[in-house]
């Protein structure tokens, strides 16, 4: 998400700090691209023009000309607008209210809206421990009330029977009577849609909360609808009275125009953005992190947390210890790469991670995408229990026979093989040095990407076993006290030529 968008203003702001000074005429045609920029990731209109003048009156003032690098203060600038038009702060769902409380999705056919519920459902069930009941009101759809049952026992997550022939409302209120009767905390009513927004489509809407009462009506809207998205929050809430916008597919959304403009014009927050078909492909809504992420300053702290939720603790314990003996053998190595899955891939990480965002296209060029990992699980899964073990007993004719199996070559055996040795180094440097993350800050990092034929090095091992807190130590690297010197030489060891981005407070010496 965003990407698009995160490109266009990471040139523009480029231009910017490297200049000395900036006078009204830069910052009025940076504006102008910015504005550009708005505009065609699908911002509405009005909400760009508030957004530019608000931007335009702090980036003119006194404050701006007298800073000793006044680029920078702009791209502050318009990141701290841009946090206050996606919502000051992360407001999660509402649960303060006497139990059962009721939660009402709305929305049109096709947004999702009861993938939606049964993932929310599975959220709350495991994170806030939560006692969940979810009925589909949609008697409209055929299969939808089954559809809604299915997903209920993919996730261990109650649903309300079946009866053939009644109406939403009744529906509801039956819902909530088992609800109360079968002590849950939440009931989710997953309503009807349609193609479009009508009128009969309103009222059932109003009968139902007139019935049901919900504490939160979260309205599902597809973030690839871009305007159509943002008109339709503006109906729902002037009709029924949203308190929330759950967007979904947002991965597949490259310019972020729904999720930039629904916030600014009903003034309702984004709750919840879907990230994917699984279902547990659901984030919180963090207005800091995403204008982070817009603009190349990347998101650790949702990194961080998405780690600590995928990583088996008892595991990563377990690992550590092997590494702190300088243990480290294809098994391991196998694990790393499928906490790197986990994590969401290549992609993923290299999104939260910042500075990365300008090297997509190097990374691309480079050919490394999750497709390496898979190559190099399937010649990991074509290898025996003591090949694993013990990697030294692989010789020519070992090699040839896990390649044949694998579909792979022997060059490629040969990369990953060395690829191990690497990482098995390292991890006998984190022993010594109390984290390899902490290595990572001393120049590691530059091996993420270069290494073994352009396969990650550091990354695998690295990245899920150092994030969370006492997992192999030291935490993320924090590149903004890196020596400006070390970028440029980690720069080039990922071929880059020492053109590392510049981004506010990256190698900035403190």
């Amino acid at each position: 998400m965003f990407e698009s968008l995160s490109e266009r203003l990471g040139n523009i702001f480029e231009g910017l700090t490297r200049r000395g000074a900036l006078s009204e005429k830069d910052v009025a045609a940076a504006l102008r691209e910015v504005r550009r920029a708005l505009i065609e990731a699908d911002v509405a209109l009005d909400v760009v023009r508030d957004f530019i003048e608000r931007v335009r009156e702090k980036s003119v003032g006194a404050e701006v000309v007298k800073s000793v690098t006044p680029g920078q203060m702009v791209i502050k600038i318009v990141h701290d607008e841009m946090v206050e038009m996606l919502g000051s702060g992360a407001e999660p769902i509402d649960l303060n209210a006497p139990a059962p409380v009721v939660l009402m999705m709305v929305g049109l056919q096709g947004s999702g809206k009861t993938t939606t519920s049964a993932k929310i459902a599975k959220r709350l069930t495991e994170r806030s421990k939560k006692k969940i009941l979810m009925a589909s009101l949609d008697t409209r759809r055929p299969a939808a009330q089954e559809q809604l049952r299915q997903l209920g026992e993919q996730t261990d997550v109650d649903t309300l029977p079946i009866i053939a022939g009644q109406s939403p409302v009744q529906i509801s209120e039956r819902a909530l009577q088992a609800a109360k009767l079968g002590g849950y905390d939440l009931v989710i009513l997953d309503t009807a849609g349609r193609t479009h927004i009508d009128e009969p489509l309103m009222v059932e809407m109003a009968d139902i909360k007139a019935k049901a009462n919900p504490h939160e009506i979260l309205l599902v809207a597809d973030a690839l609808t871009g305007q159509d998205a943002v008109n339709l929050a503006r109906s729902f809430d002037e009709r029924v009275g949203i308190t929330g916008i759950v967007l979904t597919r947002a991965d597949g959304d490259g310019r972020g125009g729904a999720a930039l403009s629904m916030r600014a014009v009903t003034g309702k927050p984004i709750k919840l953005i879907g990230t994917g078909e699984k279902m547990d492909a659901l984030e919180e809504f963090h207005p800091a992190r995403i204008a982070d992420r817009i603009l190349g300053m990347g998101d650790i702290v949702s990194l961080v947390e998405k780690a600590a939720e995928t990583i088996d603790a008892e595991k990563a314990s377990a690992m550590a210890k092997r590494m702190q003996k300088g243990q480290f053998d294809l098994n391991d190595l196998s694990d790393q790469l499928n906490q790197m899955q986990n994590l969401g891939g290549m992609g993923g990480i290299m999104g939260m991670l910042p500075g990365i965002g300008k090297m997509k296209k190097q990374i691309a060029e480079a050919g490394i995408d999750d497709s390496i990992f898979k190559r190099q699980q399937a010649i990991i899964s074509s290898m025996t229990k003591q090949e694993r073990k013990t990697p030294k007993l692989l010789n020519a004719n070992r090699k040839r026979r896990v390649a044949a199996g694998s579909g792979t070559s022997v060059q490629e055996i040969n990369k990953l093989l060395k690829m191990h040795l690497q990482m098995a180094d390292m991890m006998k440097k984190m022993g010594k040095k109390g984290g390899l993350m902490g290595a990572m800050g001393k120049g590691m990092m530059g091996k993420m990407l270069g290494g073994a034929g352009g396969a990650p090095v550091g990354l695998p091992g690295g990245m899920p076993g150092g994030l969370p807190g006492g997992m192999g130590g030291g935490g993320m690297p924090d590149l903004s006290n890196m020596d400006p010197k070390e970028l440029e030489r980690m720069a080039k060891q990922m071929g880059m030529g020492g053109s590392m981005p510049k981004l506010p407070g990256l190698g900035k010496k403190k």
